[in-house]
């Protein structure tokens, strides 16, 4: 019952600070549906006929009345507040590997590199036999993961089993304040074109990480122009994120607005500092998974005309979450605000506030979206994400390589196969043999493998359809011949697909021998985006076409 006496303190003193903002009326609501709610669950936990779980049932109400909200709104329980920690900074004391299980086990995935399971000598596919003296019989990976974690420089032991070796394995190592490197590569495209990798906008790290490897490209390389990639980055801290921008504007320019119900609360965020490149050409690259921080700095630049955007539409998150004490050691992570960029338009893609009959929330329609302009008079629009002045569509992949990544072959193949290759060729140099890729077909079927078929389950439903409305006699000889054609052949299917899987086995090889940044540099080669990127900062004129006034404004929405 303590739960329950602390929601109800929490609700009193929330009610207790927004008193004076509440009519007579609201603080009668709240008052009247908190009491309900405490006598309500008192009845039950005096009458129901089982016993209640407390702890499961409070969470649940807590999380079904913050469902309603957004799902950015949420309620991190004091079990909760390390992971939620590293959320936020990317921090925390460990070894530095990701783990998983798989068949029962706990396996080393992906050690960091330069940190303590890499130094220790541990690899991918190495088997976990205890931590210290606990056996991970029976253990998952969330069990291996807390018994790892702890606070920096205290010593652990791990036993492990690697592949093609009969006797088990033990190391002494200690843990360390573990931080995941925000610019995961940067380098040198060409002669001239500096490239930066930006994963993620971790507190204390991405703005300062960022202006070391910008400052390195400008000092040592002599670059004359940047792309700056972050596809895939799900965002992090806001600040950080200005203070990367600033790198980029003046001192004293807008860069972004946030605006929430509590007008106290709005604030107007500007540069800081003279940037240290203040005219170096720049291209953003964007995708469906760049999202919160990521599209602030794509929109700002956007719509300052600093800079060109080439890829796909971002994911369109531009909701700001501020985070509250709550008792025993909790935290409520709460939307309080919309971020507006300098032209005055959100992002958000979702309107959570409206929901159809099921209670599902639906993407704002590109009818209702508004019409803004750039600093140069670009037409641009709200409530979608940011769309790239230069739209590449994403590579559509067959689910069979879904399904190859899903059931760890990928993985699996390469944690056997470096056992007889304990090198290979640098990233930018290496490629997948027909002979290596011959073994991972190989190993691919002696694993039974299967894979789902959308075509197969959409042509099932088509001849139940068909079947119902009394078409399917007429047509049966020509839905038979596709139905054939539509069958699994996985020969058929490993040869068909063979680019695309070789490009994924040299991804995972890539990063088993050279870490995080292996990959990055393999895909470097050959990345569509990137080339477009590459060609048009080498082409002065059609980048300051794109960024040039357009046609006098409209009042079109």
């Amino acid at each position: 019952m303590k739960i329950k006496g602390v929601l109800l303190v929490a609700w009193l003193g929330f009610c207790a600070t927004v008193s004076a903002q509440l009519s007579e009326n609201q603080r009668f609501e709240i008052m009247k549906n908190m009491d309900i709610f405490n006598t309500l669950f008192k009845n039950l936990n005096l009458y129901y006929v089982d016993t209640l779980d407390v702890n499961k049932t409070i969470k649940g109400d807590i999380d079904y009345m913050l469902g309603q909200l957004d799902p950015y709104t949420e309620y991190v329980p004091e079990e909760g507040m390390a992971d939620f920690k590293y959320q936020l900074t990317g921090e925390y004391g460990g070894i530095g590997s990701i783990i998983t299980m798989h068949n029962n086990k706990i396996w080393i995935r992906e050690p960091y590199e330069n940190m303590p399971a890499a130094r220790a000598g541990l690899i991918p596919g190495d088997e976990i036999l205890f931590i210290d003296t606990i056996s991970m019989v029976g253990k998952t990976s969330a069990d291996a993961s807390a018994l790892l974690k702890g606070q920096p420089n205290t010593p652990l032991k791990i036993t492990y089993q690697r592949r093609g070796e009969n006797a088990p394995r033990e190391v002494a190592l200690e843990r360390k304040r573990i931080q995941i490197a925000p610019v995961t590569y940067y380098g040198v495209l060409g002669k001239d074109v500096g490239y930066i990798y930006l994963s993620g906008f971790s507190a204390g790290s991405a703005a300062e990480s960022f202006k070391t490897a910008l400052t390195d490209l400008q000092k040592k390389n002599k670059i004359r122009s940047l792309i700056i990639d972050v596809r895939d980055n799900g965002g992090g801290s806001v600040e950080e994120c200005l203070e990367i921008l600033n790198n980029f504007f003046p001192k004293g320019e807008l860069l972004l607005s946030l605006k929430g119900k509590n007008r106290l609360l709005d604030r107007d965020y500007k540069a800081l500092n003279q940037p240290i490149a203040p005219d170096l050409p720049l291209v953003v690259l964007t995708n469906g998974n760049s999202a919160s921080a990521s599209e602030i700095l794509a929109g700002t630049i956007q719509d300052l005309d600093r800079g060109v955007i080439i890829g796909s539409r971002t994911y369109g998150k531009g909701l700001v979450q501020s985070t509250h004490e709550l008792p025993y050691g909790g935290r409520l992570k709460v939307t309080t605000a919309k971020y507006y960029i300098p032209s005055g338009r959100s992002i958000q893609a979702i309107n959570y506030t409206q929901r159809d009959t099921d209670g599902r929330v639906m993407a704002i329609p590109d009818s209702l979206t508004t019409l803004y302009y750039t600093r140069n008079n670009r037409p641009v629009r709200d409530g979608g994400g940011i769309l790239p002045d230069s739209v590449l569509e994403d590579e559509k992949l067959p689910t069979m390589l879904y399904y190859l990544q899903a059931q760890d072959l990928y993985f699996d193949f390469v944690a056997n196969w470096r056992i007889k290759h304990p090198t290979v060729a640098s990233p930018d140099k290496f490629v997948v043999t027909d002979a290596t890729y011959n073994e991972f077909t190989a190993y691919v079927k002696s694993k039974n493998f299967t894979y789902d078929r959308q075509s197969e389950k959409t042509l099932v439903n088509l001849k139940k359809i068909m079947e119902f409305e009394g078409y399917y006699e007429g047509a049966s000889a020509e839905f038979q011949t596709l139905e054939n054609k539509l069958k699994p052949d996985l020969d058929r299917d490993l040869k068909l697909y063979k680019p695309q899987i070789s490009d994924n086995l040299a991804q995972e090889i890539l990063e088993q021998y050279y870490y995080q940044k292996g990959p990055i540099i393999y895909e470097l080669r050959t990345d569509p985006a990137v080339k477009t990127a590459q060609a048009l900062l080498q082409n002065t004129d059609e980048y300051n076409k794109i960024l040039e006034a357009s046609a006098p404004r409209s009042n079109s929405k």
